[in-house]
């Protein structure tokens, strides 16, 4: 190494710049591996969603047909029921669910939200006037919850992951609770499978983040699905 200061001083920062560079370089192919797995991981969950949600919808067929004959029978109007809902990062959606209360149902929960029974922001009854006789059947089997797999194939749902709330609902979020947004909302998650409606707001927000940090995959997703059927056949839960 030469001895004169000049070429030492620019010796030693050509040195450190090359270390910082491959700092640099490194920092990045981690990152790029990071999103990388990420959009994998995306686009394996929507192979998955799309094949399962086709299967479900040639499956069910025959029970979407005779619950739209139950619905219209008994309660002569729309056989489907759409609401705004809010799905990842914000975005507002059509949420499709069998209409399973009268008609004029939205104009009559303003009167009824001093009864609310959720202890948060979600607005829930064990005993809503509004529920028709073929609603609450088709509610304790979740068998309202079915048109959603068009949600899913729309890409604004998945099969699994947090439920999508209402705007009316999100308004009164704290910001741990918006951490729920982060993802693509789902039509069965953690609480549907642990008790449903029984199951308190603050407790859904904590076991939606637990599958948000810690168990979102495609295994656990699998479980899941699998725990969804048990839990919609016991009908428990579920009003």
């Amino acid at each position: 190494m030469t001895h004169d200061p000049k070429e030492r001083e620019e010796f030693f920062k050509k040195f450190e710049q090359k270390n910082i560079n491959k700092k640099k370089s490194h920092h990045s192919r981690k990152i790029w591996l990071y999103q990388a797995t990420i959009s994998a991981t995306y686009k394996i969950k929507r192979i998955f969603d799309i094949i399962l949600s086709l299967l479900f919808l040639i499956i069910f067929s025959p029970i979407f047909i005779f619950t739209a004959l139950a619905i219209i029978i008994e309660d002569p109007g729309p056989v489907f029921y759409s609401q705004k809902r809010v799905g990842k990062d914000g975005q507002h959606f059509d949420f499709y669910k069998f209409r399973s209360m009268v008609v004029n149902a939205d104009e009559l929960k303003d009167k009824l939200l001093d009864q609310n029974e959720s202890g948060g922001v979600i607005f829930k009854m064990k005993k809503d006037p509004r529920i028709t006789k073929i609603g609450s059947f088709i509610r304790r089997f979740s068998i309202d919850e079915l048109p959603q797999l068009f949600n899913v194939l729309k890409g604004d749902m998945s099969l699994v992951g947090p439920r999508p709330p209402l705007p009316r609902e999100v308004a009164e979020y704290t910001l741990d609770d918006r951490k729920r947004l982060h993802v693509i909302p789902g039509i069965t998650c953690i609480w549907q499978v642990s008790g449903r409606s029984e199951i308190p707001f603050d407790q859904q927000v904590k076991m939606d983040m637990a599958y948000i940090e810690e168990s979102r995959n495609f295994f656990n997703d699998i479980k899941l699905l699998l725990r969804t059927v048990k839990a919609v056949l016991s009908g428990s839960g579920a009003y």
